[in-house]
């Protein structure tokens, strides 16, 4: 299984997305706003990062203006509100059989291209 995650709108994951060519690397690339995520990737992706919190983006402009900024989020939350609005998942994601890959740290990326070409 290889799959990408991203939104074309987002200039950092339209980037990124030119420089691994995850496509080309067989991967079945996802637009999570108009395919939604599924849950079941959802829970993959917390499962091999830690938790759900891992791979929820905290720069979401909804994240502020909800009030989330001042609660105190629990995992449940995490994966609700990833669910409830795709713009809560850190992008781009990078899913494999035995790893995930979040966000557009150099590290994150980096690992991400590893893991496609391996």
């Amino acid at each position: 299984m290889k799959k990408a995650f991203t939104l074309p709108t987002c200039k950092t994951c339209v980037r990124i997305f030119e420089e691994l060519q995850p496509a080309a690397h067989g991967c079945e690339v996802i637009d999570i706003k108009s395919e939604g995520i599924a849950a079941e990737d959802l829970d993959r992706m917390a499962e091999l990062a830690g938790s759900y919190e891992a791979v929820f983006s905290r720069r979401a402009m909804k994240f502020r203006s909800m009030g989330l900024a001042d609660q105190e989020l629990k995992e449940s939350d995490y994966r609700r509100l990833i669910l409830e609005e795709y713009t809560f998942l850190k992008r781009p994601v990078f899913l494999f059989a035995d790893s995930v890959h979040a966000g557009s740290a150099k590290v994150a990326v980096s690992a991400a291209q590893a893991a496609m070409t391996a």
